[in-house]
């Protein structure tokens, strides 16, 4: 029988005395004030998907949760797995391929599923392409995979912002003059990826590779302005990251009242190249969290943002989806937070001796090589 890994859990939690409820995506989710409430947006950012503070602070963690969770186990039998679920989540890079090379095996693998009449849906947290850029990666790959079967965090970060109704335009009315007049624009600390989803979601916005080359000029009584017009500050991986970016950054969050700091995620390491590994988005995520002591609200992995959203939008019940990754603490920890299965390769970042170490607790529920073992990988008879 095909199970999934037992857990017992004791939580506690501390929440505002002012519970609201909200609907979003079709469907009714209890929220609560936050203390920060002199921002609308920020208020209706404390949804329960929004934030994945659970995997920011081990301790924090201890404190508040004690979880068993049965080890992993190695796949034997491919076969059941695939007929359990109706819906595989792939993340994309450790998974489908590293930096810009295909891993072996991986179009027989999505072929066969699809044969098989599975859901193929692909969640990135390299926020570096839009949707559109990431269907042409797949294709000069040699992998048909259309649009909309694509999850990327930089599309994330523009549908939080659209789910929140931050503004479009400095069109505003005079009912909500009050509230939006002076938070129009996003700060982005990022590639081009994030710009060109807030431009289909028609959310303006400053920053971005643009700044990459601005310096700052440190001499006496220097003072740096930044637009008071700025509501939201959105962080991913970026390539052009200079003190320039941190230091506006900074200003906006520190500054602008109620002004949000979302980030598209918080890997450690990404595959920029197959031959090593780099530093990852959270790395630029970090420090504006040291320079600002301010949390992010992250819409990336292991936040269930998008597992939520990508739920309604095919209808999928959590329970029939399993989620594939290399990683724990984003991927696993993903699929875990939203009831699904989960798979864990072993083809990127994460070793066997990772998961088998005694300081790891995030156990999936099962492990393979990678994803070409679908191929191998068949019933066995006792």
């Amino acid at each position: 029988m095909l199970g999934r890994a037992v857990t017992a859990s004791l939580s506690i939690s501390v929440t505002s005395p002012n519970p609201l409820s909200k609907s979003f995506f079709g469907k009714t989710t209890n929220t609560h004030l936050s203390s920060s409430s002199e921002n609308p947006f920020f208020t209706l950012s404390t949804l329960s998907w929004n934030i994945s503070r659970r995997s920011s602070s081990r301790s924090s963690r201890m404190e508040k949760s004690f979880t068993t969770r049965a080890s992993a186990q190695p796949l034997t039998n491919a076969d059941e797995l695939i007929d359990s679920v109706e819906t595989f989540i792939f993340d994309c890079d450790g998974v489908i391929w590293k930096g810009d090379k295909l891993i072996d095996g991986v179009p027989e693998t999505l072929d066969l599923l699809r044969s098989k009449g599975k859901r193929l849906v692909f969640v990135t947290n390299n926020s570096t392409k839009s949707r559109k850029q990431y269907g042409k990666k797949f294709e000069t790959l040699g992998l048909s995979v259309s649009e909309e079967e694509i999850f990327a965090s930089s599309f994330a970060a523009a549908a939080y912002l659209k789910s929140i109704n931050f503004p479009k335009d400095k069109k505003v009315t005079s009912a909500k003059k009050q509230f939006i007049k002076s938070h129009m624009l996003v700060y982005v600390i990022g590639e081009d990826g994030i710009l060109k989803e807030l431009e289909l979601a028609g959310i303006q916005y400053l920053g971005g590779p643009a700044d990459g080359d601005k310096k700052i000029e440190l001499k006496p009584g220097f003072l740096m302005e930044h637009d008071k017009d700025i509501g939201a500050v959105v962080v991913g991986f970026d390539r052009y990251f200079n003190y320039y970016k941190i230091q506006y950054g900074t200003l906006c969050i520190r500054e602008n009242p109620g002004c949000l700091f979302i980030a598209t995620n918080r890997d450690a390491v990404t595959h920029l190249t197959d031959a090593q590994e780099w530093a990852g988005g959270g790395s630029m995520v970090g420090a504006l969290g040291g320079s600002t002591q301010r949390e992010p609200l992250v819409v990336g992995k292991p936040s269930t943002f998008m597992m939520d959203y990508l739920a309604n939008e095919f209808g999928i019940q959590k329970s029939q989806i399993c989620m594939v990754g290399d990683r724990l603490d984003t991927d696993i920890l993903f699929g875990q937070n939203g009831g699904c299965k989960t798979l864990l390769v072993l083809s990127g970042v994460t070793s066997l001796s990772m998961l088998q170490s005694p300081n790891n607790s995030i156990q999936p529920d099962f492990y393979t090589n990678k994803i070409s073992d679908f191929l191998s990988l068949k019933a066995t008879t006792v």
